[in-house]
């Protein structure tokens, strides 16, 4: 097989990691038993690629290479450590056992990814360290990632993912999808993973893309392999609102990869069969009255998916529905959100009342849509220069290049 020049080979692994290490190491847990040896283990099996394949070739497929000698490597780490420790040889012993094995799981849901992710969001870990813990090690965000989308420091995120991952190996808590009595105290904490991984493909928070179409497309995956685990109206509302936000992404960005706003998409690019999929998902969750938030941003997603015109979208309806969800989850994103469906109800003026009370609460000043939102409200009432304070705050909060460029066009725009 022909030699593969460095930089393409470089390249081919670096897109490799980041479409495949998330299945790749999910896996390694599952015949490891151990989270820290299963992503060392991963991490040198990539390195090995780097050194191996410019002669060999690339692997036809290349995940079960990736497992085969993340697995090899393992065992030799731990017969290094049997050298030192005779109790570490029993577990050598085990491990060769397991991995000559043919594997015959039982569980119901055979994916290694939805087992990791319950057990990284078990109750005994705190909740921020569940949600940040599995968009770290089984969706491949990077501490950074996902410091921004908690609005906290790396360094804090950090050292919540070294303390769950601790927890996991001292307590221990086991690798496995929950029995069906421990499932429901399980469940918000995995849809809300899966959804912060749909957020993070649905508008990256950094980079040269708006989207992040492996992230949407994983986090739907996971949410149909949940779906049915646990056949439930917030999983059946969840998994409707992404499709039906996945439904826009193709004309959520020009050729040349500018943003473009809901109200100038060209909705023909709009994904029919995914609005229909969604559509009817979240009308079963709102029929067995049992739904949450979830259902409810689903529903205004539906609403907007059915306009066949921005001009034609039923604002009233869509205030009623925010109406209800921030009564059940009165969050200041969620306030901001139903202030700008009440101006495009009822004028900027009232809905620049609205977010002006939502800053005094003082939680959305680093939020840079917060002040992009305001911005609008102030350039629609032709109140030029605090439109432009506001659209220059929310620039020097955005790290997203095409969102910049969306923000300096307004700015130069108010000239």
């Amino acid at each position: 097989m022909p030699s593969t020049a460095p930089e393409q080979l470089r390249s081919t692994i670096e897109t490799l990691y980041r479409s495949e290490s998330g299945r790749v190491l999910a896996t390694l847990v599952r015949l490891l038993g151990d989270l820290d040896l299963a992503e060392e283990s991963m991490h040198e099996a990539f390195a090995a690629a780097l050194e191996s394949w410019p002669q060999t070739g690339i692997p036809q497929n290349p995940r079960p290479w990736m497992i085969s000698t993340a697995r090899f490597k393992a065992i030799d780490k731990i017969r290094r450590r049997a050298r030192f420790d005779a109790a570490q040889t029993d577990l050598v012993r085990h491990l060769e056992t397991r991995l000559n094995e043919t594997s015959s799981e039982a569980d119901e849901i055979d994916d290694d990814r939805l087992r990791l992710i319950f057990t990284c969001c078990h109750p005994l870990l705190a909740p921020e360290a569940q949600v940040a813990l599995t968009l770290r090690e089984l969706c491949g965000l990077t501490t950074e990632e996902i410091a921004r989308a908690f609005l906290v420091t790396p360094a804090t995120l950090a050292q919540r993912i070294v303390r769950a991952k601790t927890k996991i190996r001292e307590t221990p808590i086991p690798y496995e999808v929950p029995t069906p009595q421990e499932l429901p105290e399980r469940l918000d904490a995995v849809l809300q993973v899966i959804y912060l991984v749909f957020n993070e493909g649905y508008s990256s928070a950094a980079g040269r893309e708006v989207t992040r179409a492996e992230l949407t497309g994983e986090a739907i995956r996971l949410g149909r392999l949940l779906l049915e685990l646990q056949p439930e109206p917030e999983v059946m509302g969840l998994l409707a609102l992404m499709l039906l936000q996945e439904s826009r992404r193709a004309a959520r960005t020009s050729p040349t990869g500018e943003l473009i706003l809901l109200e100038n998409q060209d909705r023909a690019l709009w994904n029919k069969e995914q609005i229909a999929e969604g559509t009817a998902l979240v009308e079963k969750a709102l029929a067995s009255r049992r739904f949450g938030s979830y259902t409810l941003q689903a529903a205004i997603a539906a609403v907007h998916a059915q306009a066949e015109t921005a001009a034609a979208t039923d604002w009233r309806q869509i205030v009623a529905l925010y109406n209800q969800l921030v009564r059940i989850q009165p969050s200041p994103v969620v306030q901001l959100n139903r202030a700008v469906a009440v101006a495009m109800r009822d004028g900027p003026e009232a809905g620049l009342k609205h977010i002006d009370a939502i800053f005094q609460q003082g939680e959305l000043a680093n939020y840079y849509l917060a002040h992009s939102a305001r911005a609008e409200m102030c350039r629609r009432l032709g109140r030029i220069a605090e439109a432009k304070s506001a659209y220059e705050k929310a620039l020097a909060l955005t790290q997203q290049e095409p969102e910049r460029r969306f923000l300096q066009d307004r700015i130069q725009q108010l000239k």
